[in-house]
């Protein structure tokens, strides 16, 4: 019974990393994507997947991205894999969310 619980244990382990090592560089080749673009001045603020996402190879996210006074929320297909593949292709789906602050300068 302690095997069992030390393969559980390093399986979520190892698949606690390479979730969190998918959302870094997710986001990472956002704004390389953006930068490709002309869009430099784009801050990728959060990038948004399922649980699953880290072992499909086609699948639809959502990237918070801010300029100055405005964020917006858009969804996007990537194709291919961050982590494993040579090959990443994003396409943008919609645009979920737009948000602008006004700010009184106070």
């Amino acid at each position: 019974m302690g095997r069992l619980f030390t393969i559980i244990f390093v399986a979520a382990l190892g698949y606690g990393g390479l979730y969190f090592y998918y959302g870094v560089t997710l986001k990472r080749a956002v704004e390389q994507h953006l930068d490709g673009m002309g869009m430099s001045a784009l801050e990728v603020k959060a990038v948004d997947f399922d649980a699953l996402d880290p072992l499909r190879q086609d699948t639809n996210i959502s990237a918070d991205i801010a300029y100055g006074g405005g964020d917006a929320t858009f969804q996007l297909r990537v194709i291919g894999h961050p982590v494993f593949s040579e090959e990443l292709r994003l396409e943008l789906d919609s645009l979920q969310a737009l948000r602008l602050r006004m700010d009184n300068g106070g």
